[in-house]
């Protein structure tokens, strides 16, 4: 593959007179890790649900692995796919939400063996065993029987990652994945994506971890008001930030860490 995994040019949104994205150019290379971090309403979610064609775009361009999302073009104009090719292109993208959408009425192994038999035609056997090797990477082996009522906070979420793996995505979105969770749970949570990144995959992830995004991400990305203000390496963006709206976020992050 020539060029970044992810290519993001101009990408607008607005909810009826809301402009909610104003523009946003973002490239990630494969194997990298990128955090969003920003105030709420400031477009993170919306951009990644933007990504994967949750929400349509109003203008600008997504590629991802040199597919252009959610769109044909012809001749520079753009036609909206159907939604079966739309589902195609979702379907190499893994996501996670801050609310963990598990089946209730299925155990752990079935939330994740559920979708490669039923949207790529795996055999049953083959997506058990490939469920179960997931649940063992995060670290929930031996909670394969349980359902989710029966599972933690954390567990629930690890089990939501297992899920999205389980489709052998090229890419990874997590939108705040801890931001649910209890303070002693979101560790375990945090340390399943570190291992994640270890092992090369592409992720983009809305989070407001500061100690993660500084440990485990190439990028940080500071957006604020539906533009990117400030993008770098974590050292420079968290450590030594440029502009005075990233420094005001960044303290009252600190303060409300320090005083929750």
């Amino acid at each position: 593959m020539i060029g970044p995994l992810v290519h993001a040019v101009n990408v607008t949104k607005s909810f009826h007179h809301n402009q909610v994205l104003k523009g946003i150019d973002l490239d990630v290379d494969e194997g990298r890790v990128v955090c969003l971090l920003g105030p709420s309403g400031s477009g993170k979610t919306t951009f990644l649900r933007c990504i994967n064609q949750l929400e349509t775009i109003d203008g600008g361009r997504i590629w991802v692995d040199g597919d252009l999302m959610g769109y044909a073009d012809r001749d520079g104009k753009l036609y909206r796919l159907p939604d079966k090719q739309i589902a195609a292109q979702r379907r190499e993208i893994g996501m996670v939400f801050q609310r963990f959408n598990l089946f209730p009425h299925m155990t752990a192994i079935e939330n994740v063996a559920e979708a490669p038999v039923q949207v790529k035609g795996e055999s049953k056997k083959a997506a058990r065993q490939r469920a179960l090797e997931l649940l063992e990477r995060v670290g929930l082996a031996d909670r394969c029987a349980a359902y989710p009522a029966q599972l933690s906070g954390g567990q629930q979420q690890r089990v939501a990652i297992a899920r999205a793996l389980a489709m052998q995505p090229k890419l990874m979105l997590f939108d705040e994945p801890t931001s649910a969770l209890d303070p002693e749970l979101v560790g375990e949570v945090l340390s399943v994506m570190r291992e994640l990144a270890s092992e090369g995959m592409t992720m983009i992830v809305v989070t407001h971890e500061m100690s993660f995004a500084r440990e485990v991400a190439d990028t940080v990305v500071f957006m604020d008001g539906g533009v990117v203000v400030e993008a770098g390496a974590p050292a420079d963006v968290i450590g030594n930030p440029q502009h005075q709206r990233t420094k005001t976020f960044l303290s009252r992050l600190r303060s409300e860490h320090e005083h929750p």
